[in-house]
């Protein structure tokens, strides 16, 4: 094989590496983004949603329990959505 075949095949590889990379870190970047974009939702939610849990709380301190009971599966659910979202970066991460 010349040396000229040698380096065309080397550098045929390298192309191939770089565009696998490439790949690589743009599914990376993505998922990230898509993880980051899936998070803010339910952080504003829940800030809101305890938030307005803790004014109902001090506006009628007799009905505290069944506020906090609401608030607690509110958080739950919304968490859900956080969770989905990181199974969705998973996903795009390794599929």
């Amino acid at each position: 094989m010349s040396t000229l075949a040698t380096v065309a095949t080397f550098a045929q590889n390298t192309v191939e590496l770089e565009a696998a990379d490439f790949k690589n870190s743009q599914a990376a970047t993505g998922a990230g983004l898509a993880y980051g974009l899936a998070a803010i939702g339910p952080g504003i939610g829940i800030g809101y949603l305890v938030g307005q849990s803790v004014q109902a709380m001090a506006r009628q301190p007799e009905a505290a329990g069944m506020v906090r009971t609401t608030m607690f599966l509110g958080i739950a659910f919304t968490e859900a959505l956080a969770l989905i979202g990181f199974v969705v970066f998973i996903l795009l991460k390794f599929a």
